[in-house]
């Protein structure tokens, strides 16, 4: 079985049972191996005098610092299975030791030795007691899992191009302009995150300390700052209106604030996109906070059944289903969705399109589900001759000077256009709402013509108008 022993940081560090553990691979025959000699630990190896391969030159062959960790462990299992393997400070603590956990499926034994992170956080003088520690080889992985809560330590910073990747990722998470500590050699200095990659030496004892920041100085924040600024918003004495406010009260602003967003993309504007899809974002959590403070259900939960929903749903990519082209994927997602709503029926499917949505949608919505129950025309065609038929109905209504029945044929005239578009393969909600706009334009660049020509708009002809219409529509359209 493969034995690590944690050195510690300190020459004279090792304990008695890692001291024993190296003596008996001696008398073995065993490797023994040191993950480098560039650190004071190392000074205990060369003071027992035994016979060792110092891996250094594993650094200089691989080719990232995400592979290093690899390649140290492959070195250590290919050694033998009775190899000895040292590193500094703490074996729990040290990255590659962690791989060789993951190679050998835990069949390796652990010697530990004195923490360095212990000493780091001494040296910086962290203020609290409790503390998150990294390796910054895998800084990335646990930004990734969400487990970089401040205070933070970042050890086995020995590169000046790793220090580099650790402020990028650091910096789009805090800030690069933030306060931190660098230490390297028992020498703790401070200095800015954006500064990480600019100092004069790096080794295995270099690393970083960053402390707690108080919400008001925080210049990037995460969804947890907005759950918490929030519950501020809400407590007794925060405001006024945010305290009274119910999910009732506050619905519709979530359809505004959906509509902004629509709005903001047909600009093309990323600044207004970007302030856009936060208010959604705020609506979310807004509601999430108000649900949490009845026990109802909490922003964790919410963020659980989305990703739940997610992986359940794209079954092709996460699960045993097939899909290459979009069309695919959507029947995999659609019945997916089916199962997991418990829709026994296709009138439940049906009945399950949210009453709320713009009439439009809803309709292409209400059309799209009818037909894979195999309710549907076959083509546009016969998509058109309904259209036709309810033509007839509405205006056989009309004349009949019936309004009730009248306003009930042009809404199936509505539906049947809707259904034209639909086999059309167009969304009509978007056709309709960008039609309205290219009305509004010319419309606009009509009346103007009218204007510049001394005319009284309310006093042109149908005629006239149509004229300056079809004028402002070529301009527009050149």
């Amino acid at each position: 079985m493969i034995t690590v022993i944690g050195l510690g940081n300190e020459r004279g560090d090792l304990t008695e049972k890692g001291k024993r553990a190296i003596e008996n691979a001696v008398a073995t025959g065993a490797k023994i191996l040191v993950r480098t000699a560039l650190t004071r630990s190392y000074q205990t190896v060369k003071d027992l005098g035994v016979a060792h391969i110092c891996l250094d030159g594993v650094y200089q062959k691989s080719r990232s610092f995400s592979t290093l960790a690899q390649n140290l462990a492959k070195a250590v299992i290919e050694s033998g299975e009775n190899a000895v393997y040292l590193v500094d400070g703490s074996a729990n603590e040290d990255y590659s030791v962690k791989a060789l956990i993951r190679k050998t499926r835990g069949k390796i034994e652990i010697i530990d030795g004195v923490s360095k992170v212990t000493a780091i956080a001494r040296s910086v003088g962290l203020s609290g007691c409790s503390y998150t520690a990294v390796s910054a080889y895998e800084l990335a992985e646990k930004a990734k899992e969400g487990n970089l809560a401040l205070p933070l330590i970042v050890y086995d910073l020995d590169d000046r191009g790793l220090a580099s990747d650790c402020k990028l990722l650091l910096g789009d998470l805090y800030g690069e302009e933030i306060a931190v500590k660098y230490t390297c050699q028992n020498k703790t200095k401070k200095t800015y995150l954006f500064e990480a990659d600019r100092q004069k030496e790096y080794d295995y004892s270099s690393a970083l300390a960053i402390e707690r920041i108080p919400l008001l100085e925080k210049t990037r924040f995460s969804i947890a700052d907005l759950q918490e600024i929030i519950a501020c918003l809400r407590a007794p004495n925060g405001c006024p209106w945010d305290r009274v406010q119910t999910n009732e009260s506050i619905k519709m602003s979530a359809v505004e604030e959906a509509y902004e967003l629509v709005d903001a993309i047909d600009l093309e504007d990323d600044e207004k996109i970007l302030e856009e899809t936060g208010d959604i974002l705020l609506q979310a959590v807004f509601h999430a906070v108000i649900k949490a403070e009845t026990g109802a259900f909490n922003l964790t939960d919410v963020l659980t059944g989305l990703c739940q929903k997610l992986i359940t749903r794209h079954t092709h990519v996460f699960g045993q289903d097939t899909a290459t082209e979009e069309e695919g994927a959507l029947s995999v997602w659609e019945k997916n969705k089916k199962e997991e709503k418990h829709h026994v029926t296709y009138a439940d499917s049906v009945n399950d399109v949210p009453k709320c949505f713009p009439a439009a949608m809803r309709a292409q919505k209400i059309g799209k589900r009818a037909s894979k129950a195999g309710m549907d025309f076959a083509g546009v065609a016969d998509a058109t001759a309904k259209f036709n038929e309810e033509i007839a109905e509405f205006t056989d209504a009309y004349q009949s000077g019936d309004a009730e029945k009248t306003e009930k044929e042009l809404g199936d005239v509505l539906f049947s256009i809707v259904n034209i578009g639909r086999k059309a393969g167009c969304d009509c909600e978007k056709a309709l709402k960008e039609s309205a706009e290219r009305f509004a334009k010319r419309f606009t660049l009509a009346e103007k013509l009218a204007l510049d020509e001394g005319k009284t708009v309310t006093k042109l002809s149908e005629s006239e108008w149509d004229g300056y219409y079809q004028r402002a529509k070529e301009q527009l359209c050149k």
